[in-house]
């Protein structure tokens, strides 16, 4: 059997010539400028993690209220609480745990 022996081409090197244009343009005002600002104020007030924990709370107090009421708790029930309560402190956690680096 005669195997095909295959002969690797020689490889071509090429010059490119690249012209990059780096002056300085001016473009003018940046007209989403306020709006990076009111990003920035969001992001620095953390609106929404207190939002998502407002909201929890509120969760948190309507279930616990409503297993209070209940006179005789089934298994469900207490675990459904026993979630809620839970998630909780991991909400907490993770609220206290991330802060805004100082660069």
């Amino acid at each position: 059997m005669s195997e095909d022996i295959k002969v690797a081409e020689p490889k071509q090197k090429i010059q490119v010539d690249l012209e990059v244009d780096t002056s300085v343009k001016d473009l003018g005002i940046n007209p989403y400028a306020k709006l990076i600002h009111l990003a920035r104020a969001v992001d620095a007030w953390r609106i929404f993690p207190r939002l998502f924990l407002t909201v929890y709370i509120v969760l948190l107090y309507k279930c616990v209220i409503w297993y209070m009421n209940l006179q005789a708790p089934t298994m469900e029930q207490s675990g459904l609480i026993s979630i809620v309560v839970g998630a909780g402190a991991a909400w907490f956690g993770l609220y206290t745990g991330t802060s805004k680096s100082k660069k």
